[in-house]
């Protein structure tokens, strides 16, 4: 028997953006055996984080997901869910309610900006770095600095020692901006892991003194020029069995038609803020137009040439998630329209 450290992660109530939250629990088990369902549901504060009220404020975490923990000896990451003191799921619990298939496979491209000192890493004190260009995907200290190359390279190590299945990272087209990839099947398993990977980011950065900027557009207002700049965006790649098996143009643009039926239904769970994203400009598709096309980086689905080439059967690009949707809901959603498919 070992002592082993469990740190339980949820999401808050804070709107419209959830935070993540996480404490230590301490049980005694065999760190070799344990399981999932050897975990305890705990209690926390809800009064302290926008889901209880003071004169009621016990909520309860529910673990949903484990990984392993290297940071720490002995120790664990819990993904938890947060329930109502008799069991229920909690109205901030995303998770809960939306549907699962382990058939319909998620891949996630979390874009991301490092802040310090309130501005963008590498930006300068007065003024602005020049024009994005040479950062995406750029090499040497002029485009990347000295400090992010090696925070995410610290990152990659402690999700792979985790069994997150991180795909790849790459900095993106403004400065102090990166991304990384993150696969799962089933639209629970991949949101958990995006989510986990956000929480070891962001922990591994309070050591850096340095902060995570999830939102969509944070070079905008006081920085200006803001139409000169990207955004965040959390693309999803997404695939089910019969896309990846059958296929075919004719089920192919039924699936557009639905996608195109419930486009508002997808804005409204695709992250706030989405319209200083989505303007058409800068590789988006207007936030009130919907459109599909090849390799179109400027469309709201993007087909890649695979897709085509093999009889449209593969995986689409949702591009206009962003960086601070929840994927829980993000996948949810993109589930349900999928359903209203028939693929017979």
């Amino acid at each position: 028997m070992a002592k082993i450290k469990l740190e339980y992660i949820w999401l808050d109530g804070y709107t419209p953006l959830a935070g993540l939250r996480s404490k230590t629990k301490i049980i005694d088990g065999n760190v070799s055996s344990l399981k999932l369902e050897d975990l305890p549901v705990w209690g926390f504060d809800g009064s302290s984080t926008q889901q209880a009220e003071g004169k009621s404020s016990d909520c309860q975490l529910k673990p949903v997901a484990l990984f392993p923990d290297v940071t720490r000896k002995n120790a664990f990451l819990v993904m938890s869910e947060v329930l109502m003191p008799k069991g229920e799921p909690h109205p901030s619990n995303s998770r809960a309610t939306i549907p699962d298939d382990p058939d319909t496979w998620f891949g996630f491209e979390q874009e991301y900006f490092f802040f310090q000192n309130g501005r963008p890493l590498g930006f300068p004190v007065d003024g602005y770095p020049a024009p994005q260009g040479p950062y995406y995907t750029g090499v040497g200290y002029r485009s990347i600095g000295n400090v992010a190359r090696k925070i995410v390279e610290e990152h990659i190590d402690l999700c792979v020692a985790a069994g997150i299945n991180i795909e790849g990272i790459n900095a993106e087209v403004a400065k102090g901006q990166w991304e990384f990839q993150i696969f799962g099947k089933g639209s629970k398993n991949a949101a958990d892991q995006v989510w986990v990977a956000r929480y070891i980011l962001s922990r591994l950065c309070e050591g850096y003194g340095i902060d995570i900027e999830w939102g969509c557009k944070p070079v905008r207002g006081e920085w200006g020029r803001s139409l000169d700049w990207n955004g965040s965006g959390m693309h999803c790649n997404f695939s089910t069995k019969h896309l990846r098996d059958v296929g075919g143009k004719a089920y192919f643009e039924k699936l557009m038609a639905a996608f195109d039926k419930h486009r508002d239904e997808h804005i409204a769970v695709y992250g706030p803020d989405n319209h200083l994203r989505l303007t058409g400009l800068h590789e988006t598709q207007s936030i009130d137009k919907f459109s599909y096309g090849l390799a179109d980086r400027g469309a709201s689905i993007r087909i890649p040439h695979s897709f085509i080439n093999n009889g449209y059967r593969g995986y689409l690009e949702d591009r206009r998630p962003n960086s601070a949707a929840d994927p829980y809901l993000v996948a949810g959603r993109i589930i349900r329209t999928i359903q209203t498919v028939p693929t017979a």
